[in-house]
C-alpha cells in the first residue's frame, strides 16, 4: 500500500541518514518499491505518469521526494513543474506538492533572484488554477533545511496537501488527495504551465485562448522526445507533404543521424479531441505525419490539419536533386 510505504520512510530516514549512502536499502526501497506502490494506485488516465523517487544522488539528501512527470512537460525533477511528495528534514511531515524545478532556475538566476523567480511562478500557477486552487492549500511549506534545493522546493510550492509524516490519512484518502492533484496538474499543462497567455496565442496563430491550448498540447505532444523517435523510425525523415528529403537535397546524409534531421512530427487527430484535464491519446504511427517546417506549418492553416492528402494537393513545386 502507498500508505505503509510513505510510512516507512518517515520512520526510518532520520536514522538512515548516519549510515552509508551508497547501496543502503533504505534508499533503494526510495526508488524502487516507494515508486512502484505509487504506479500501482494510479488509475488508467494516468498511466503515461512517470514516477520516480529519491533519497539523494552519491549522498543522502536533506529532503527525499517521490514526484509524478508528465513526459510533455519534463521527465526531470531539476526543471519546469510536476507534483511531488517531499518530507521535511526531520521526516514529520510530508507534503503533497504541485512544485517547480528548483536546479535550473537557480543556474540561471542565481540562489537568491531564483527563489523570487519560484516563487512568481508559483503565483502564476495559483492564478492560471484560479477557479481550482482554492480547494487546495496554498500555505507555505517548511522543510525545516537551510540548504539551497530545500528552500527553493519552499519557494516553488503552488499548493497541495499537508500531513503529519507518521500518521497519515486512510490509503483511500491519501490516493483521492494525489488524484485530485494530479488532475490539478494535468489542467496546468492544457492551460500553458508556465508560459504567458500572450505567448500562447501568438504561437497558434489564434486569438480563441481555449483553441490556443488544444494547439500548444498538440504541438508539446510532437516534440515528445520519445514520440519523435518512435514516429521517424517508423515513418523515415522525407516529408509526407512536398518530398523533401533533408539527407538529399541538402546533403545532409551520414553528417545528421536520422534523429536529428531537420524535419517535424505531426499530430493528425483534430485538436477538438484535446480535452482539459484528461490524458492526450495516441496511436504511433498512425496518428502522425514527418512534414519539413514548411509543410507543417501549411497544414496547420488548413481546414483539416490531418488531410495529408489535401497537403499534397497544394504543393506546386518539386525539389532539385542536383544544381546544374
Amino acid at each position: 500500500m502507498l500508505r505503509d510505504a510513505l510510512t516507512r520512510v518517515a520512520d526510518e530516514y532520520v536514522y538512515a541518514r548516519g549510515r552509508k549512502f551508497a547501496g543502503d536499502a533504505l534508499a533503494t526501497f526510495i526508488r524502487q518499491e516507494l515508486a512502484e506502490e505509487a504506479r500501482q494506485v494510479l488509475p488508467a488516465g494516468f498511466n503515461d505518469l512517470l514516477v520516480k523517487g529519491s533519497a539523494g544522488q552519491g549522498t543522502w539528501a536533506a529532503v527525499p521526494w517521490l514526484a509524478f512527470f508528465d513526459p510533455m512537460v519534463t521527465t526531470s525533477a531539476t526543471q519546469e513543474y510536476y507534483v511531488v511528495y517531499l518530507y521535511d528534514a526531520q521526516a514529520e511531515d510530508l507534503y503533497l506538492s504541485l512544485n517547480q524545478g528548483t536546479t535550473a532556475v537557480v543556474r540561471e538566476f542565481g540562489e537568491t533572484r531564483g527563489r523570487e523567480v519560484l516563487r512568481e511562478r508559483a503565483h502564476l500557477i495559483r492564478s492560471r488554477l484560479s477557479d481550482i486552487s482554492s480547494d487546495y492549500s496554498a500555505a507555505p511549506i517548511d522543510l525545516r533545511s537551510p540548504a539551497n534545493l530545500p528552500r527553493g522546493y519552499e519557494a516553488g510550492h503552488a499548493f497541495g496537501f499537508s500531513y503529519d509524516a507518521h500518521d497519515l490519512p486512510d490509503e483511500e484518502t491519501l490516493v483521492a488527495h494525489l488524484i485530485r492533484l494530479l488532475t490539478a496538474y494535468r489542467t496546468l499543462v492544457f492551460r500553458g504551465g508556465l508560459s504567458l497567455s500572450e505567448a500562447i496565442l501568438e504561437d497558434s496563430g489564434t486569438q480563441e485562448i481555449a483553441e490556443a491550448r488544444r494547439y500548444q498540447m498538440s504541438r508539446r505532444l510532437e516534440r515528445r522526445r520519445s514520440v519523435r523517435r518512435d514516429v521517424l523510425r517508423h515513418n523515415g525523415v522525407v516529408c509526407e507533404g512536398c518530398g523533401l528529403d533533408p539527407a538529399l537535397h541538402y546533403g545532409l546524409g551520414g553528417i545528421v543521424p536520422p534523429l536529428n534531421m531537420p524535419v517535424d512530427v505531426h499530430h493528425l487527430r483534430p485538436l477538438s479531441e484535446i480535452e482539459e484535464g484528461r490524458q492526450v491519446r495516441y496511436r504511433i504511427p498512425d496518428d502522425f505525419a514527418v512534414l519539413c517546417p514548411s509543410c507543417h506549418r501549411v497544414a496547420h492553416l488548413l481546414d483539416d490539419p490531418g488531410d495529408i492528402a489535401a497537403l499534397r494537393r497544394r504543393v506546386r513545386f518539386r525539389h532539385m536533386t542536383e544544381l546544374l
